[in-house]
């Protein structure tokens, strides 16, 4: 179990190094379907999981310059309530809910990314946004995040790149922020549902994903922003597809 554990956050934290969201939708039927862990308890532990993780990884994309913190500041602090209070309200969502609509925001994420122009044509610089449609996304992100155990890179790569106009690897670092300021107040809100966790599982994950951003955020560095734009779709379409079927099924 500890093997797999490893292995399997190796690659989540190379997914979430490299396209700065994934890490979370991977994460959750990965501690479900491979490692064991109840819907609930598996959206708790990914909180923990990706919180680290995207810390760690916030860091390195700030030192390349890829964060306009502007932008993910005001994304991030829009949804903290949001977070909150999904996150207490999850505990009484039947699990079969939560693993529908997992499924179902995860496709539309994935749709959403397919049909985005490959070069987004605005600048990479801390330009201005507009607040209301800022504060907008943010809410929405994190009512995702509190509710389905997600940091909500999947879905703020996309806003941040087609609705904001920032290129995809700057969109990548900064939705690190917004994911880690969602998961911390979100895992805040399910602290009651932590103590439950199985640590000798979780901890190595955690280890192995921190690892793992750091070669995914130096991986990023070296492909085109269209190439990670297309396999950040594929994988998000695959997970959404598997577990809609599972559930049916």
């Amino acid at each position: 179990m500890t093997v797999l554990a490893l292995s399997v956050g190796g690659v989540i934290g190379l997914t979430l190094g490299a396209l700065g969201g994934g890490g979370s939708v991977l994460a959750v039927p990965a501690l479900i379907y491979l490692l064991g862990f109840t819907p609930v308890a598996a959206t708790t532990a990914s909180l923990v999981i990706v919180t680290i993780t995207s810390a760690t990884g916030l860091a390195a994309h700030a030192r390349e310059g890829n964060v306009r913190w502007r932008t993910g500041s005001l994304f991030a602090l829009a949804g903290i309530v949001p977070a909150m209070l999904t996150a207490i309200l999850a505990a009484d969502v039947p699990e079969t809910v939560l693993t529908g609509a997992f499924g179902a925001v995860a496709a539309l994420a994935a749709l959403r990314m397919l049909r985005m122009p490959r070069q987004p044509t605005l600048s990479d610089s801390d330009s201005p946004v507009r607040p209301g449609r800022a504060a907008v996304a943010g809410a929405g992100l994190g009512a995702v995040t509190g509710l389905l155990g997600v940091g909500g890179g999947f879905l703020a790569v996309p806003v941040l790149v087609g609705v904001l106009g920032l290129r995809m690897r700057v969109a990548v670092g900064t939705s690190l922020l917004v994911i880690t300021v969602n998961s911390l107040a979100a895992l805040a809100a399910r602290s009651g549902t932590a103590h439950g966790l199985d640590w000798a599982v979780v901890a190595p994950f955690a280890g192995a994903a921190v690892l793992g951003a750091w070669d995914g955020k130096r991986l990023s560095a070296r492909v085109s922003g269209g190439l990670l734009q297309r396999i950040f779709a594929v994988v998000l379409l695959a997970v959404a597809v598997f577990m809609l079927i599972d559930m049916a099924v």
